[in-house]
């Protein structure tokens, strides 16, 4: 009885043994698979970081952007160029933000709509261009610090009234056209940039 204890001891400690050693195996030698899902962890943690590197630069460049734009705005020296404009039937066009603008530069404004890039149009640009001088020019800030900006315009081809709305942190602003002598009214969007940082194309005006 007790050489079978004793030989079922000695297999057991065998055993463990064993299983010991395929354990230590293991764990210095991992798998195929498992140098995979080690590969794969670590690429999407390297993936992570870049993607919270590339918002935050592009957090901080709108960021600069806008107190770009707000500063620009303030002093009157600013250009909004348009990458899209709404028609009063809701027609939308997206637009070519060197042909479609308005600017400000002191107490002259101009307007230009270009929704074609094909057709001349009276501006030799595909739309309209007309300028007058700023009057009557308002600033306002909310308390969520979104500003708008309002101001008329009046020339030989323009008498209007604009409102420009900015959004908080960019220089992404929207503005609206309403023509004094008709209810034409346009939409524009697209980003502010300070006068002398634009590349805008100014056509023949009216």
């Amino acid at each position: 009885m007790k050489k079978v204890l004793l030989t079922m001891m000695v297999i057991v400690a065998g055993l463990s043994v064993t299983v010991l050693d395929a354990g230590a195996q293991n764990k210095a030698a991992p798998t195929k698979f498992q140098k995979d899902v080690q590969k794969w962890h670590q690429e999407m943690a390297e993936f992570k970081a870049r993607a919270e590197q590339r918002d935050k630069l592009n957090e901080l460049a709108d960021s600069l952007a806008g107190v770009q734009a707000a500063a620009a705005v303030q002093n009157r020296d600013f250009v909004l160029e348009a990458d899209q404009v709404t028609f009063k039937n809701g027609y939308t066009a997206f637009v070519d933000s060197s042909t479609s603008f308005i600017s400000v530069k002191g107490n002259r404004a101009v307007v230009q709509i270009s929704p074609s890039n094909f057709a001349a149009g009276p501006n030799g640009v595909g739309g309209v261009t007309v300028d007058g001088t700023i009057t009557g020019m308002q600033r306002m800030v909310d308390k969520k610090g979104r500003t708008t900006l309002s101001f008329n315009v009046t020339g030989i081809g323009i008498n209007a009234q604009i409102e420009v709305y900015m959004t908080p942190g960019t220089n992404r602003a929207s503005a609206t056209i309403y023509p004094n002598f008709n209810s034409n009214t346009v939409w524009i969007e697209g980003d502010i940039v300070p006068y002398a940082n634009s590349n805008v194309f100014e056509g023949m005006s009216l």
